[in-house]
C-alpha cells in the first residue's frame, strides 16, 4: 500500500479526494483565526483536502487562508479539495441553497467540491443551532432528507458544488436514499466517526458494495469538547495496546491509529491546529502496518461513539438506534 501525500481516491461521480485532509472543527472557546493559521501550514506542507463546516463557524478563516495560498501562487483552486457541510437548520428544500450560498459567502469561493448533509436529521432555526447555545434546546423538525437531496441535486447542476455526499448516515438511511425514486446522483462518501474503538467494518462493507467512500473523523479518539462528548469516556491515544504497536514501528499512537484507518481503505480527516502535529501527522505516509498488526488494532472495536449527538436521540432519523 504505497500511499503518499498526493494520493486520491476516486469518487463515484469521476471527481478525486485526497485520502488524508485536515480536520478544522474547533470548540466555541478556540480563537477563530487559529483555523486560518492551521490552514496556511498545511497547504505549504501538502495537504491538499481540508474538511469544514458551517456550524464549525470558522469557514471565514478557513477562507482566507486558501485565497492567500493561491494568491501567493503556492495552490491552484482547482488543486484543492474543500469540504463543507449543510447544517441540519437548512434541509427545507427551499433553504439548502441558502446554506451552501452562505458556505461560498463566507469562504469567499465560487464552489465547494464536496458538500455534505451533516446529520440525517433536521431541525428548526428557531431553536438551538449547537449545543452549546445553552439558552435554547434544539426543535425537531420532519423534513424528508430525500427531498433536501432533491435540492442538492439542482446545487451540483448550478455548478455550485462538484460532489455531494452525506454524514453519521447509518445503512437504512443510505439504502432509502439510494433507492429514492428519480435519484439523479448517488452521494459520493459518507463521513463517519471512525477509529480503533470504532471501526465501523460492516457499514464500511456496505459503503464498499454501494461504491461509496466512507470518510473518518475523529481518527484520534475525539476533541473532547465538553458540548458534543463525554468527558468520562477513555483517550484512545492513551490505550496501552495501540501505544505498543506504535513503539514497534517507532512512531507516535496518533500516526498508528490514523494509518490503521488508511489502510482500511478509509479517507482520514486528521484535526490539529498544532503545525508540528500538522507535519507530523504526514509520518503516516512513511511506513506500513503489517497485517498482524491491523487484526490487532481491529480487534480492540467496543462500538463506542465518542460523538453520539444525544441531544436529538429522539429525533426520529437519530442514526444510532440501528446497529450500523
Amino acid at each position: 500500500m504505497n500511499f503518499t501525500k498526493e494520493t486520491r481516491v476516486t469518487l463515484n461521480d469521476g471527481n478525486m479526494m485526497p485520502i488524508l485532509g485536515l480536520g478544522t472543527y474547533a470548540a466555541p472557546d478556540v480563537p477563530k483565526s487559529l483555523a486560518e493559521d492551521a490552514v496556511k501550514v498545511a497547504i505549504d506542507l501538502g495537504y491538499r483536502h481540508i474538511d469544514g463546516a458551517f456550524i464549525t463557524g470558522n469557514e471565514m478563516q478557513i477562507g482566507n487562508a486558501i485565497r492567500c495560498k493561491i494568491a501567493e501562487g503556492v495552490i491552484k483552486r482547482e488543486d484543492l479539495f474543500y469540504t463543507g457541510k449543510l447544517w441540519c437548520t437548512y434541509f427545507s428544500p427551499e433553504m439548502v441553497r441558502k446554506g451552501l450560498e452562505r458556505s461560498l459567502r463566507d469562504m469567499g469561493l465560487d464552489y465547494l467540491d464536496l458538500f455534505l448533509m451533516h446529520w440525517p436529521v433536521s431541525l428548526k432555526p428557531t431553536g438551538a443551532a449547537d449545543p452549546s447555545d445553552t439558552d435554547k434546546p434544539f426543535i425537531y423538525d420532519n423534513v424528508d432528507f430525500c427531498a433536501t437531496w432533491e435540492a442538492l441535486e439542482a446545487c451540483k447542476d448550478a455548478g455550485l458544488v462538484k460532489s455531494l455526499g452525506v454524514s453519521n448516515f447509518n445503512r437504512r438511511q443510505l439504502e432509502r436514499l439510494l433507492n429514492k425514486p428519480g435519484l439523479k446522483y448517488k452521494p459520493v462518501c459518507n463521513q463517519v466517526e471512525c477509529h480503533i474503538y470504532l471501526n465501523q467494518n460492516k457499514l464500511h462493507s456496505y459503503c464498499k458494495s454501494k461504491d461509496i467512500v466512507v470518510v473518518a473523523y475523529s481518527v484520534l479518539g475525539s476533541h473532547r469538547d465538553k458540548n458534543w462528548v463525554d468527558l468520562s469516556l477513555p483517550v484512545l491515544l492513551d490505550d496501552p495496546i495501540l501505544n505498543k504497536i506504535a513503539a514497534k514501528y517507532n512512531r507516535s499512537s496518533a500516526e498508528v491509529a490514523m494509518r490503521f484507518i488508511l489502510q482500511k481503505g478509509i479517507v482520514v480527516l486528521a484535526k490539529s491546529f498544532s503545525p508540528a502535529r500538522i507535519r507530523q501527522n504526514l509520518g503516516v505516509f512513511e511506513f506500513e502496518l503489517k497485517p498482524e498488526d491491523m487484526k490487532t488494532l481491529d480487534s480492540l472495536d467496543r462500538n463506542l461513539h465518542y460523538g453520539p449527538f444525544k441531544e436529538v436521540k429522539q429525533h426520529p432519523e437519530y442514526p444510532f438506534h440501528d446497529e450500523y
